[in-house]
Formats: structure tokens, sequence, C-alpha cells
């Protein structure tokens, strides 16, 4: 199976909360050109969507959305907020790949957990950095509970 980590576009510094804050232009714009990268890796599928509730990361996928094949499920999930723990988000994946055997998850979050998560599905890996909008992808075998680092993508400037 296929997980794609993700961080949201690049967004607005200042908003009422740091749940609020909204894309800019060019978060919109990067995230629809990684959109187009990440469709050319999806073999025409896409089972599930998982996405941070602040508006950034739903924002980020709202830009994603027409580009991508449509998923089976898209899902607003709150432990993937940036104060989220890697290692119960790495057994909340499990969990749904024993239960739904999806055969991709795209994951748009926040750093740190994007980076921390990453380093938790990938034994040995320290974890890597995030510009806006990057993406790593991991192909999990779920029959041994190992993964790769397949590549990881961050849009041009």
């Amino acid at each position: 199976m296929q997980i794609y980590i993700m961080r949201h576009g690049e967004a607005e510094n200042f908003a009422v909360s740091d749940a609020e804050r909204p894309l800019t232009a060019r978060g919109i714009i990067q995230s629809q050109q990684m959109a187009t990268l990440l469709a050319s890796h999806l073999n025409g599928e896409l089972d599930h969507v998982w996405v941070s509730p602040y508006l950034r990361a739903q924002q980020t996928w709202q830009a994603m959305a027409n580009t991508l094949p449509s998923p089976t499920r898209v899902d607003s999930v709150e432990d993937i907020t940036p104060y989220g723990d890697a290692e119960t988000v790495a057994e909340y994946i499990q969990a749904a790949i024993e239960t739904e055997q999806p055969q991709s998850l795209l994951l748009i979050s926040h750093l740190p957990l994007v980076g921390y998560l990453t380093a938790e599905l990938v034994a040995g890996l320290q974890p890597p950095m995030f510009l806006t909008s990057a993406i790593a992808a991991i192909d999990y075998d779920p029959q041994t509970g190992t993964s790769t680092l397949l590549w990881q993508h961050q849009p041009h400037k």
C-alpha cells in the first residue's frame, strides 16, 4: 500500500487562531502543482484522504481535489493537527489498513507531525524536513509491517 504524507500549502502568518490561518495564493498554486505530481504516481486510484481540520489543510485538499482521482473516503481527522502524536497516528493508520484495506492513503497535516510520522512509519529514518506542500511517499507492507520511503518532493518555487 502507498501512504502519502503531505504538509499543507503555504499559509498566512496571522489569523484569529492558528487553526484558522488560510492558504496564501502561492499556497494554493503549490498545492495544485503537487496534486499534478501526485496524480502521476497514483495509477488512477486514491482510496482514502485524511485531512487535518485546520483551515489551511482543508484548503490544501480543496486545491488538489479536482486534479486527483476521487477518493473512496475523505475524513477530517482531529489527531493530525500540529500537536498530533506520530505513534498514535501510525497506530490509527494500521487499524484503518486492517479494517478497510485501502491501497492508498493521502494524509494532509502539519509540522512537526509530518516529519515525525514519516520517521515513525519508516524504521531507521530521521524525521525529514517538509517545506509547505511537500509530499513523502511511503510503500507500506501490511503483512510485514515494514515501510520504505520511496520519494519526497516539494513544489517548485
